[in-house]
């Protein structure tokens, strides 16, 4: 998984068909996303239950991009293992999700995957500053973690600009999550994010059989992101 801060669409399989991951993952990935993200929710860190390691394992055989692991739990530490043996590329743990995020990424990273970090849209950055050395990837809640389908919070356009300065040259991905449309993916694009998820705006009108929607849906996003960019 080499890094570079082109454009990424990780369309997030809670949006999904859930009785037909495999084949949606590879319809999606056909019709040219570049990871695969998938949001795990515990009932407890947010008001939602979702996937588990076995679910990952399951789906792991699937994906030949890149498995973007988000995890919205607390604890995090205890599953770090499992969820590494399941096959993520990328596990990213919430920076309010416990008192200790350094040692988290630590083992993530000694479990030998890239090392994400969350902030909801309620917290500020200064606390990422003396982690920047630590993670390959920054994940921007751009709604409430929780739930698909919200509304884009539009105060986190200001967060992305000063992380991207705070990042500098380091090789970290700026991830967008969140209420991902064609509408707000150049605000995150020219703010200096390069990965963007999207979950309804990615599945919404497609399916198995009819994959091309999915397709046009990824190829607008990116569109869309790429023109801001090239126009800042």
């Amino acid at each position: 998984m080499s890094f570079d801060r082109s454009i990424k669409i990780a369309p997030s399989i809670l949006s999904a068909d859930f009785a037909n991951f495999g084949q949606e993952i590879q319809a999606i990935e056909a019709q040219g996303c570049d990871w695969v993200h998938v949001d795990v929710m515990d009932g407890h860190f947010v008001p939602n239950l979702t996937f588990g390691p076995p679910l990952c394992a399951a789906i792991r055989p699937h994906i030949k991009t890149v498995m973007d692991v988000h995890l919205m739990i607390s604890p995090v530490d205890p599953y770090i293992e499992a969820f590494a043996e399941a096959g993520a590329d990328v596990i990213t743990a919430h920076l309010e999700a416990g008192p200790h995020i350094h040692r988290t990424l630590q083992a993530i990273r000694a479990n030998g995957a890239k090392a994400g970090l969350a902030i909801n849209p309620g917290s500020g950055i200064d606390d990422v500053e003396y982690l920047l050395d630590m993670v390959d990837l920054i994940c921007v809640m751009t709604v409430n973690p929780g739930f698909g389908g919200q509304k884009f919070i539009h105060s986190q356009i200001d967060k992305v600009k000063k992380l991207r300065a705070m990042i500098g040259d380091r090789p970290v991905h700026i991830e967008i999550d969140g209420g991902i449309t064609p509408e707000t993916a150049p605000l995150m694009a020219a703010a200096g994010a390069d990965v963007l998820v999207a979950g309804s705006a990615v599945f919404k009108g497609g399916s198995v059989e009819n994959p091309g929607v999915y397709g046009e849906n990824i190829r607008a996003i990116r569109d869309a992101a790429e023109g801001a960019r090239k126009a800042a």
